[in-house]
């Protein structure tokens, strides 16, 4: 992976830049690093007496203090306070609902969908709670610089619950009603229903939840962390950006499990 100065080639703790990642944004592999630093679990057992002193690194460094700390330093305290902190309103968010809380806490609900042969209950019950963690997630982690009303994230929950129950529910009825297709074979084609179930209401959800925004438009920020302006077409990118991502994120955690255990039961 690399020598102690170094990782997967890149160097390790690199000179600081405030708000910018740590590895280089323009190879995969650079990239793949970065979010290995944002969804770190190890964050989410940070104490807020580390916390605090992560933030007043950072504002001693913002101020032009010389010297205040390595680079090393710099980019821990730096990592401790994005995956803590929302950018926009400076509050904690919930462990649950950080970016770095997403696999710790999602495990659960993955279990829940993947479990063979569920009853109807089952089946709505699951396809419920990941869409209500999906939600909060969303919300917790929002673009602040345009508040928007509550009903807006109550229409984005009930758009992405409804499609996702709607859309388990039909498959697993479709599957179950398919007399052409042997009993096993309906078994394991029915494991396949949360990834399209999730897949399309993950992406409504964002598209409900941050459709204002496309009117709106969202804060654009200089170098310095200064805001310079509002553009539609910033915001066009990241909602069309984030829609993808979440429409595509749930294909190695639902898919797999499905490919998997028909040979792990034999």
């Amino acid at each position: 992976m690399g020598s102690e100065s170094t990782l997967c080639g890149f160097p390790k703790y690199p000179p600081f830049e405030f708000g910018k990642p740590r590895f280089p944004q323009d190879t995969f592999l650079g990239r793949y690093l970065h979010y290995l630093d944002v969804v770190d679990p190890s964050t989410l057992f940070t104490s807020d007496k580390k916390l605090e002193e992560s933030m007043v690194l950072l504002k001693r460094y913002k101020s032009g203090e010389k010297n205040v700390a390595t680079d090393e330093q710099l980019w821990k305290a730096q990592k401790v306070t994005q995956a803590i902190l929302h950018p926009d309103t400076g509050e904690k968010i919930l462990p649950p609902f950080r970016m770095s809380g997403y696999v710790p806490f999602g495990w659960i609900t993955v279990t829940g969908m993947c479990l063979p042969n569920p009853s109807w209950p089952t089946l709505l019950f699951w396809q419920w709670i990941n869409q209500s963690h999906n939600a909060l997630v969303n919300y917790a982690n929002r673009n602040a610089t345009q508040p928007q009303p509550l009903s807006k994230y109550v229409f984005a929950y009930g758009t992405a619950v409804t499609s996702a129950c709607s859309v388990a529910a039909g498959l697993t009825y479709l599957i179950k009603k398919s007399s052409s297709l042997p009993p096993t074979t309906r078994l394991i084609i029915q494991r396949f229903v949360p990834l399209p179930a999730t897949s399309m209401a993950s992406s409504l959800n964002v598209l409900s939840m941050r459709f204002a925004e496309l009117q709106t438009g969202i804060a654009v920020y200089e170098k310095g962390g200064n805001t310079v302006g509002i553009s539609k077409e910033a915001a066009k990118r990241a909602v069309t950006d984030t829609t993808l991502v979440r429409a595509f994120l749930p294909i190695p955690i639902l898919l797999a499990p499905p490919c998997i255990m028909p040979f792990v039961e034999k």
